[in-house]
């Protein structure tokens, strides 16, 4: 998948999240649960366009935990609702489907990127090669 379809696809994540939240019921927890749908589901989109300008491998790994933790809680707050009783599970399927989804992609590329920094020389400490001279004569 690319960046421009995954973009897309959080896209996509988040709005399903605004209309999730629009139509909850107007009681004092809907009107939590709706706040913090919105602000995670919304969230997991933007961090990851922020993600796409991130300026290093560091920056990218920081950028994708972000999203990790913003999707994870995004299907925290849908679970609430379900076991909760405020909207039937059979009408969240497929939205914690996708949420899951995305969930498993970014902790993937999460892995790969940590495993790419480090089988990248240029990322090492040079130092760390260097022996101690004083453990050398004790041994």
């Amino acid at each position: 998948m690319t960046a421009d379809e995954f973009r897309k696809r959080t896209k996509a994540f988040a709005l399903r999240g605004i209309r999730l939240a629009d139509a909850l019921p107007r009681s004092l927890a809907g009107t939590v649960v709706a706040r913090q749908l919105i602000r995670c589901m919304t969230s997991v989109g933007a961090n990851y366009r922020a993600v796409c300008r991130a300026k290093s491998r560091r920056d990218f790994i920081s950028k994708m935990l972000i999203v990790e933790e913003e999707c994870d809680e995004s299907l925290y707050w849908m679970e609430l609702l379900a076991d909760g009783g405020l909207v039937k599970p059979a009408r969240l399927k497929e939205l914690m489907t996708e949420g899951g989804e995305l969930l498993s992609m970014v902790v993937a590329s999460i892995r790969t990127a940590r495993a790419a920094t480090q089988r990248t020389p240029a990322n090492r400490n040079p130092q760390s090669a260097i022996r101690n001279p004083q453990l050398l004569e004790g041994s």
